[in-house]
Formats: structure tokens, sequence, C-alpha cells
């Protein structure tokens, strides 16, 4: 989901869902790598029925990495991919089912956020290509020095989207990974695995949601499946709520910012591009054998128990005194709605809003408020109730004014705290020296007597008496990059001053505030675009062809009288197909992926279609800093204009692009001991039938057999048949085991039976580290003993005078005595709930 703070907001407001993976690593004997036996327990404590990959968060930092060289041709790819998920396999373990899900062709409203992020990376491509030429002529006319500019094909990462020939490679070497991986891999032995590859519509985590969703449906279903999904959108936090299973757990790599980042120009560590002086890289290694190397630590993953973050929502959102009956599930559903507010995929956020400013803590609140008011729940089964979202917005509105005001003193606050940081780290303007100079603690024996205090105070006094400001000592100006203060984007709403709403509307829509019809239709856009989100995420796609025509959002204040807004979308809408998504969202720059008379329509002038594919376009900031943050201007694609200009190169297509431009289905792959294999020897025999239950896990839908099997010779080891889903209807909240409680019970006291410990990682039972006598022992070799004397420069200076006062409190001692000392062990880490 489009809210880039939100799992930083979320994991520190509710910590205990966090819990560090314990990793395997492979050994080496002899020089022979020894493979991890991925059929062994699981050393995270934990036995995972089912894990789901959202291919696009692996496929994405295997082709480009930011912090590692990138591979250096496609076949590099391939292996690094097949890398990544053997390491997931390893920490996760499933022991039913693996479910890879590429992204397919994605809802129209979807693929306006794909166009935009298309259209900026080809311009921002473009722009670097130009920085980086200024600056290398710069830096050689001031007798600099650079690398040799190395001449190779750019990746176009635009290449990860359905429909390119990159795709369909993808597929056809996953099927054949999978298959090895059934054939030699014991942990995948008796496992059933799923590939809805890019010719499947729909995103990849929304493949997923819907397969869990379909199973759920099944008579035969396990009511307590434990899912692990791994991906690191925000959404899917969102998706696995939405679901509610009890045992559901996302896996995602560790967030570590501020990761060193090579310069583009000249390739070294600790600059940026800007800031490149064209200085000769030092040599790394006695012979520079680390010449080509990006130092790099491995990722690390970390997983997010959603059992625990619904227990921390169960706290938050309970409420007592309702006029209706409190139902846990339904208010959780209420809280992933309001979180639609703040930023997601397919609609703009609110702008009184953000998620940095606790707009979440601040929609509960209110939410929390009204709900007498409301008299239910805003949402049932994936349809909103309008009237009482009507209630949340209108107090969201009265608030509005004061939250912008708020803002404006949040950023002036936040530049005057980073502009005297940016003082102090360039240390003081003057210095003390001789007996006032500062010194190391242990130094010196005794402090050096003092002479002519009076001298030196006089010289403090007039160092500070010299120009600031932007001047130099010789009253000056400083040059601007010398200057503490940035330059700021101009922002002609200014949200913070009255009339801000006029300004809004005639700024951002070029339409006076008093058009109130203007306003009605964005706002009906905006509520149909939160009853289609809501729909997408509990039942699936509602619309294929719907979207939200417009590149800002209504005001809260805005929301009056929507209750008859929406009535339902269009029945029978269909996807597009691969090729006619790409025409969509690609700027002519990737045309090179497409059939050459399709690739015309980008560039020719006389084309019908010519002003969707713009060679500039603006960036509005929108209040932000940075332009990865603005909006991007781009125009909406007519679906009727693009179809009717597509028909005339349709008969172009040979028969590959043909079939790259088709629909495909799910593929499913078991091994020879797997149970369904048997049955699926017999289904060669006869066109499609259901799969048994009992074979598969609970697992039921349609077989149909598949064009391209892959069998493994003499063998016969592993098959691939198309899956067809024969049911869809909503389901009703199963009886299933509960997890064991995580948090301290909110009525716990010292006299309950025991003390309260709290649970760390996935297993209630987990037995603590207790340390021996020799570990004691070994702790106080290293640490003084209580009582014993360590000399030091002011070891016998008496104590302050306020001590004898009653008034003193010594200092916290920075290490305690060895019986006060607490020992950490890894990996047992100690958890703050």
């Amino acid at each position: 989901m489009g809210v880039p703070a939100f799992f930083r907001w979320l994991s520190r407001k509710y910590p205990s869902i966090i819990v560090n993976c314990v990793e395997e690593k492979s050994k080496e004997c002899n020089g022979v790598r020894i493979p991890i036996d991925t059929s062994k327990p699981n050393p995270n404590e934990v036995e995972f029925d089912n894990l789901y990959l959202d291919m696009n968060g692996i496929i994405h930092p295997c082709t480009h990495p930011e912090d590692k060289p990138a591979p250096k041709n496609e076949d590099e790819m391939m292996v690094a991919i097949f890398e990544y998920i053997d390491r997931l396999f390893n920490i996760v373990r499933p022991r039913r089912v693996l479910y890879m899900a590429i992204d397919g062709v994605a809802p129209r409203a979807k693929m306006n956020q794909q166009r935009s992020r298309r259209f900026r990376a080809s311009k921002e491509a473009v722009e670097l290509a130009d920085e980086k030429q200024r600056m290398r002529e710069d830096i050689f006319q001031r007798g600099g020095y650079l690398p040799p500019e190395e001449i190779k094909e750019r990746f176009d990462s635009n290449c990860i989207t359905p429909g390119t020939e990159f795709m369909d490679n993808l597929a056809k070497c996953l099927r054949y990974y999978i298959a090895d991986r059934l054939t030699n891999d014991p942990g995948w032995r008796n496992i059933t695995v799923f590939l809805s590859d890019a010719s499947v519509p729909g995103e990849g985590e929304h493949k997923i949601m819907d397969f869990i969703r379909r199973q759920r449906a099944q008579p035969n279903h396990d009511p307590n499946t434990h899912h692990c999904l791994c991906g690191a959108d925000a959404d899917l936090i969102m998706l696995g709520l939405a679901t509610h299973e009890p045992n559901f757990t996302i896996i995602r790599e560790e967030f570590k910012p501020n990761k060193p980042r090579p310069c583009a120009l000249c390739g070294q560590i600790g600059h940026e591009l800007k800031d490149c002086q064209g200085v000769a890289r030092e040599k790394r290694g006695e012979h520079d054998e680390f010449a080509d190397t990006i130092p790099t630590s491995e990722q690390e993953f970390i997983f997010l128990r959603l059992s625990v973050l619904r227990e921390y929502l169960e706290r938050e959102l309970t409420m007592a005194s309702l006029p209706f009956p409190f139902n846990f599930e339904r208010s959780v559903d209420d809280w992933v709605f309001m979180c639609f507010f703040v930023g997601n995929d397919f609609l703009p956020h609110l702008p009184s809003l953000e998620i940095r400013e606790g707009a979440i803590d601040r929609l509960v609140s209110i939410y929390k408020d009204v709900v007498h008011k409301t008299g239910g729940y805003l949402t049932e089964n994936g349809f909103v109730n309008l009237e009482r979202v009507e209630l949340i917005m209108q107090a969201v509105g009265v608030a509005e004014d004061n939250i912008f005001k708020k803002r404006k003193d949040d950023e002036e606050n936040f530049k005057k705290r980073m502009k005297e940081k940016k003082k102090r780290l360039k240390g003081p303007a003057f210095l003390l020296g001789g007996q006032f100079a500062p010194q190391a603690l242990g130094g010196r024996d005794r402090p050096i007597p003092v002479q002519n205090a009076r001298h030196t105070a006089f010289d403090m006094r007039m160092e500070g008496n010299r120009p600031s400001d932007g001047m130099d000592n010789r009253g000056l100006k400083r040059k601007a990059e010398d200057s503490d203060s940035e330059p700021e984007p101009e922002d002609n709403v200014r949200l913070w001053e009255d009339g801000w709403k006029q300004r809004y509307y005639k700024n951002k829509f070029d339409v006076d505030e008093t058009d109130e019809e203007f306003r009605k239709k964005v706002v009906k856009s905006y509520v149909e675009g939160l009853c289609w989100v809501l729909r997408y995420y509990y039942q699936g796609c509602a619309s294929w062809k719907w979207y939200f025509p417009f590149h800002y959002a209504p005001f809260a204040s805005d929301f009056k009288d929507i209750k008859d807004m929406f009535k339902d979308f269009e029945k029978g809408t269909m996807p597009f197909k691969p090729l006619e998504q790409l025409m969509g969202v690609f700027p002519a720059a990737s045309g090179n992926f497409l059939p050459t008379t399709w690739r015309a329509l980008m560039t020719d002038p006389d084309s019908s279609i010519i002003d969707f594919y713009p060679d500039d376009f603006a960036i509005d900031l929108n209040g932000k800093k940075y332009a990865w943050q603005g909006v991007a201007l781009l125009p909406f694609v007519d679906e009727r204009r693009l179809r009717a200009a597509l028909t005339k190169v349709y008969p172009d297509l040979t028969t590959e692009e043909g079939r790259r431009n088709s629909l495909g289905s799910d593929v499913v792959f078991v091994g020879k001991s797997h149970p369904l294999c048997d049955f699926i020897i017999e289904l060669y025999r006869s066109e499609s039938c259901e799969i048994p239950p009992e074979l598969c896990h609970g697992i039921q839908g349609t077989l149909n057999l598949d064009e391209d099997i892959i069998t493994v010779f003499l063998f016969l080891l592993s098959f691939t048949v198309s899956w067809h889903f024969s049911v869809c209807y909503l389901v009703d909240l199963c009886t299933f085991r509960m997890p064991n409680k995580v948090l301290k019970p909110g009525d716990w006291h010292r006299s309950n039976s025991g003390p309260w410990k709290p649970q760390l990682g996935f297993n209630p039972n987990r037995q603590q580290v207790h340390l021996d006598q020799s570990a004691f022992r070994t702790g106080q070799h290293n640490q003084p003993r209580i009582g014993q004397h360590v000399g030091g420069q002011y070891s016998n200076a008496p104590p302050p005078s306020v001590y004898h006062q009653g008034n003193y409190r010594p200092p916290l001692r920075k290490d305690p005595p060895p019986f006060q000392r607490e020992y950490h062990i890894l990996p047992f880490r100690r958890v703050t709930i």
C-alpha cells in the first residue's frame, strides 16, 4: 500500500509483533558445500503450513540490486531469484503449500499508479544521464580523475511487467526450478507448489488472498492452517488482517536505513553524485583484488506476527457500553478501512491525514468517540456504510484547520532543530585552549592552574560578536553551498493560512471553490474508490475498468451527503490483455518491449494516441521536498481510444507475441511421493476433474491438462496442470483454535500464579537461559569487584556540598556490579512488551 512510513509506525507502536528470524546456514566440508536439510524441524520453533511468495518483491531486488553489483546477464538474474527463494524456503520450511504469485495484468485503478512509476523512472534515467555528463565535463575541466565510462546496456526494470519477453522467460525458468526442487530437495518432497505467473490476471498479493479466501470456503478446509506470506508492501498487513485467519505471519527483509550507496559517477562510497570531486580511488586490498566489490552485509529477515497485532488491536478497539454488541472481527475490518484514508495504491490520501502525524491514531480516537452516533460498524463483508463514514469524515473536517497549522509549526521547529544540529556538527566557533582546553578522561593527573582568566573570557566574547547568518569574517555573503538554509519548494496553496480550500481547488483542479458541482464530482469519485478498495480487499476485483480520475483528493470536510453517492459497479468487466497493459503504462522510452507497429503508436506524431506518451511532464511536489514524493501530472489513458488504435495493429502480432498476449491460469506441481501424483497420472486419460480434498490438505478446485508439461524422464517425478477454482463466495468465520496470548494481561498483578514472562519468539514454552557459576566467575574476572579501588584524576575529590543537604542523587553506574548485571546470550533476545 502506498504508505511508506506505515510499517515503521506500526512496529514502533506495537513492538512485540516483530520477531527476528533464526536462519540455519549451510556448511562447507573439504571444499564442498553441504546443502541444508529443510525437512528437519524449523529452527524458529514453529511449523508453517503454507508459504506464499509475492514474487515481484523478489524479482526487483534480484535483477537490479541497490547494495551490490547488478547481475551481468539474464541468466545470473534467474540464479539470484532461485537462491532468494531457496533462502526463504529454508527459513519458513512450509509443510503443505508453496504458492508463488507474480503480478499479472492489474485492474485499471492500479495501472494508473504503474504508469506514473514507469514514466517517472524513465524521466529520472534521462535526467541522471544528463547530470552525469555535466558533472564529468566539470570534473575534467578542474583536472580531476574519473574511471573510464563503461559502455554497457542498461537494464530497464520496466521489463518486469506482464507481456514482456523477460517475464515469459522467467515463468519458464521457474517451472524447471520447481521441478528440480521437487525431485532433489527432501524438504519439497510432499508439498504442493502453485505457480501463478504474469499471464494470470491480478496483482500477486491479491491472487494469494483470492486463493486463501476460496480455500477457506471449502468444507474440508483446516481452520488452524498456519500461513506465512513474504513481501515488504504495507498492504500485505491489511490483507492478512482481512482474512481473519488466527495464525498468519508475514516475513520480510529487515529495514536498515541509511545504507551506503556508491557514487553514480566514480563508483566510490561516501558521497553522492552532486558532491563528486573526481578524486582517484584508493587501492582496495594489497593487489586491489577488491576493486569491484561493494562492502555489504547479508540482508536479515524478520517475522511480523499478525496474531500479536490482533491482540494489540483488541485492546485498542474494545469499547464498553455500546448500543450494539461488540464484535472484534468487525472492528478489525473498520480499522483496515480507516487505514485507506492515509494512503493506498489506488487513491491519493486526504490532505489532512499523514501517517507520520499520527493520522491513524486520530481516526481511531474519532471512531471510538462517534461510534454511539453511528449505531454500528462502518463495514460489513466488504461493503461500506457511507452514512456512518460521513460522521467520521465530518469529525476530521472540524479539525482540518488546526491540523494544517500544527503541521506548519512542526515543520518550522524541525528546520530550526536541524539548523542547530548542523552548527553543532561543525564544532564550536571558538575552541578554548590552555588550562580551559578539553581533556580526555584520565589524560592528566591534576588540573592546570588557572592563569589570566579575564583575557580568555574577553577572547570568547569577541569571538561571539563575529558576523554570522550567512556572513563570513570579512562581512561578505557566503556562497549558497556554505549556507545552512536550503531552497524550499514553492507552495502556492499554503494550507496553514486562511482561504486554503479556495487556493487548493484553484491550484490543483483549476476550478473555483464555489463550484459545488465539481467538488461533489471529486467526492463522488473518491467515495466510489473507497467502496472499490474495500471490495477488492475482501471479495476480489469488483470492476477491472474503474479508476479514480483525479490526481488529488478532496478534503474531509467535503464529505457531505455521501449516503446515496454510490450504488454498485458495472458488471462483467474484463481485464486488459498483457500487451494492452504495456501500451497503457509504458513510456515511449520502453517501447522496445513492444511489437514494432505497436511501438510506432508511441512515437509517430500522427498517431491517434500520441498524447498518451509525453516526452516530458510536470511533477507537483504538493508540499513535499523530494521529487519522488510528488505527483506526476500525466494524462489519463482513455480506454476506448486506446483499444480503437490497437485494433489496427493487432493483425501484426506474431504467433509468439499472440501467445504472450493471452491470459493464463495457475499451475500446480507435485512430486512423485505426493498423494495427488497417482490421481494426476489418471487425469491424463480424461479432460478435467475435481481435486479430491483428502489428497491435497483440503484444497479443492478443477484440474485441467497443461500444454507445457515438465517431466523427468525415466522417473516421471513431477507434473504440471492448469488450475481452475470452482467456487467463489464470502467466507464465514470458522471455529478455530486461538493462538496463545503473547502480551501481558491487562489485569495482571503480582498476586497471580507466578511472575509473568514475555514470550520470546513463537514458542510459548521456550526455556529461559540461566548462567552457571563458571559464567558468573568469568564475568567477575572481567569487571572490578565491589569495593575495589579504581584510581583516577578525581578519585580523591570531596563530594559536592549539596550532598549533605539531602538533595544529592548519585549518578547511575555505567557498569553495575556483577550481581546486578543482565546477561544476554544469543540467539535469545530480551523483548519489551
